[in-house]
């Protein structure tokens, strides 16, 4: 258990524990409603505090929980979030608008975003369609690219950080864990347990090996469990995942879903792939991938 982990249990139940009554104003914004809580932070939907109660809550505004306010751990990782999504802009990856980190309270400002993660998605009832899958993949690739481009790694690709709205339009979430290429300490490096099912081995043996294809083996457990439905490797314990990606062969996905073409369970695969020198060495090398795999799964639908 992480340290993290360990004082969030402890807080359960303690008085900064309770959500705080609606309409708040915090600095030039005022919170209009809770959409979710997480361990470290609230998010609220909200609008400008000197606008009219009538204009749309076209925000969201990330509030660090009042327990964590003092941890340089917790207040690290909202800093970093807030660094990274002014630096890098790109259609498919969450940007931040405007953000207070050095003084309590402590919040990002976003743009709200319409739709469900795509965690929400694969849980409905009516299972996503291959070329659907692919092109939210593909739009997550993308955005990855812009992040290598400017020398970062995302670090915590999973669904519950892929929104996707009813049109289809992916954005990647939570920056947070993110970190320059080649960066030997990291405050991500003792807050890991919660993702392990995601993480790549060399992230989960040593942190000077992780790049950015250590997000593509990500995409990749995503791509499975999207199509497959169901996670590549199963653990109880943060052990027992580092035990499964480091040295267990994933099911074959041909078997687990025979539907499925071939070159699509090859690429997933691939993306899963122990050494990274195996997987597809860049984001745009898997982006161009995906839109070969997303034309050839369109033609074959229009064709049934």
């Amino acid at each position: 258990m992480t340290r993290i982990d360990s004082q969030v249990r402890a807080s359960r139940g303690s008085r900064a524990w309770n959500t705080p009554r609606l309409p708040l104003r915090l600095g030039g914004w005022a919170l209009v409603e809770q959409v979710s809580e997480g361990q470290l932070a609230r998010v609220y939907r909200a609008r400008p505090a000197d606008g009219s109660p009538d204009r749309p809550a076209a925000y969201a505004v990330k509030v660090l929980r009042p327990e964590w306010e003092r941890h340089p751990e917790a207040v690290a990782l909202l800093a970093r979030e807030a660094q990274l999504g002014r630096q890098v802009a790109h259609p498919h990856l969450v940007s931040v608008l405007a953000a207070r980190v050095r003084e309590a309270p402590r919040y990002l400002v976003m743009p709200w975003l319409d739709g469900a993660t795509l965690a929400s998605r694969m849980a409905c009832e009516n299972p996503l369609e291959l070329p659907e899958i692919l092109w939210i993949a593909r739009q997550v690739a993308e955005a990855l690219d812009a992040l290598d481009a400017r020398g970062w790694m995302h670090g915590d690709v999973k669904p519950e950080n892929i929104m996707v709205s009813a049109a289809g339009h992916a954005t990647l979430l939570d920056l947070g864990f993110a970190r320059r290429r080649n960066e030997e300490a990291s405050v991500t490096d003792r807050m890991v347990a919660g993702t392990c099912a995601y993480l790549a081995p060399e992230v989960l043996t040593s942190r000077l090996r992780a790049d950015i294809r250590s997000d593509l083996y990500s995409l990749g457990v995503v791509l499975f469990e999207a199509l497959g439905g169901s996670l590549p490797f199963s653990g109880q314990s943060p052990a027992e995942w580092v035990a499964q990606h480091r040295q267990a062969p994933p099911p074959d996905l041909k078997r687990v879903a025979p539907h499925l073409p071939g070159e699509v369970t090859a690429l997933v695969r691939r993306l899963l792939a122990k050494d990274p020198l195996r997987r597809p060495q860049s984001p745009r090398e898997l982006s161009a991938q995906l839109v070969r795999l997303e034309i050839a799964a369109f033609g074959e639908r229009v064709l049934v």
